[in-house]
């Protein structure tokens, strides 16, 4: 069977690590690159590099990797489902609901493989997380609490922190516990002197009645990626910077000593680090979406997850907006 031929376009700080992936990935031939800017980090590696992703179309592919602005999402989209190309776009899904909802709807028309590149869903330590909620170990799910912060990125100017970065956490929260959001309230900030908020912290309540809260910045000079599950037996703990899932359980042992007691607690469970296997998740992101383009059993994040994503996004910058919870 003959490679699929994959395109690739935007070839920015993102761009680059999607062409790493793309030109060693079995199955697949990356054909050619795109970009108006050029190839600026050397990402071709001989391939053509073209300008427009209507010259992409015109090498053949099959399928295309869209790493372009957010803003240009809807545009490309479109042109990539006019096409017949199937194709992956990084998140969000679009610049806003109307834009999404075309693309979702432009792709699935056509009955094209869509997907949106929410890489925090590959992250071993909350694949991890996931298959162990599933299994039952964390009992019930009572909370899920996000923090995702760190120092301003220059590059991003079209979308503000809640669409680039708090969309990724709106999307492993639904993800992981297999709930939707039904209601979310928020508050942001501007500090950095731009259009775009910087800063926003949400309180959401999903559909089987899962609280949630995110922290979300561009503005500490610390850089973290932490996810809190906590249900009935403990508390599963993710970084996602370094792939560790560790497990936190109730208490059980009664702490006696007074003077430990009063910086520990008075009482004591076991705490776990797994030990997990770490393939890189941008890897397994592009693994999953050539499976699916093959017809294969895949695991991606369909258009439809991530035009719900860009709605609780939305609803979040409403809320803060307004000063009101938002049903959704």
């Amino acid at each position: 069977m003959a490679n699929l031929r994959a395109g690739l376009i935007g070839l920015g700080m993102m761009g680059r690590h999607h062409g790493r992936v793309l030109a060693s990935l079995p199955g697949v031939d990356l054909v050619a690159v795109a970009d108006p800017g050029g190839d600026v980090h050397g990402v071709a590696g001989g391939r053509p590099v073209l300008e427009s992703v209507e010259q992409l179309i015109e090498q053949g592919i099959d399928y295309c990797m869209v790493a372009v602005p957010t803003i240009y999402h809807e545009a490309v989209g479109l042109a990539l489902a006019e096409a017949g190309v199937h194709a992956i776009i990084e998140k969000p899904l679009a610049q806003d609901t109307p834009a999404a909802t075309k693309v979702a709807e432009a792709f699935e028309a056509r009955g094209l493989v869509g997907a949106v590149g929410h890489i925090e869903r590959y992250n071993p330590a909350l694949q991890e997380a996931r298959r162990r909620l599933e299994a039952g170990d964390l009992g019930d799910v009572y909370q899920v609490s996000t923090r995702r912060q760190g120092p301003f990125p220059a590059r991003i100017a079209d979308v503000g922190v809640v669409k680039d970065l708090g969309t990724h956490d709106i999307d492993l929260t639904a993800w992981v516990t297999q709930q939707t959001f039904t209601a979310v309230a928020a508050r942001t900030a501007y500090k950095s002197g731009r259009e775009f908020e910087d800063l926003v912290a949400v309180t959401g309540q999903l559909s089987n009645g899962v609280v949630t809260n995110h922290l979300v910045n561009w503005l500490s000079p610390l850089k973290e990626r932490v996810t809190i599950i906590t249900g009935t037996k403990g508390a599963y703990v993710a970084d996602t910077l370094t792939a560790d899932l560790t497990f936190y359980a109730n208490g059980e042992v009664q702490t006696t000593w007074d003077d430990i007691a009063n910086f520990r607690g008075v009482s004591e469970g076991d705490v776990v680090r797994y030990a997990i296997a770490k393939p890189e998740p941008l890897r397994v992101e592009h693994e999953q979406f050539r499976d699916a383009v093959l017809g294969k059993d895949a695991d991606i994040v369909t258009m439809t997850q991530g035009l719900q994503t860009v709605r609780v996004a939305e609803a979040c910058i409403e809320s803060a907006r307004t000063g009101q919870t938002v049903t959704l």
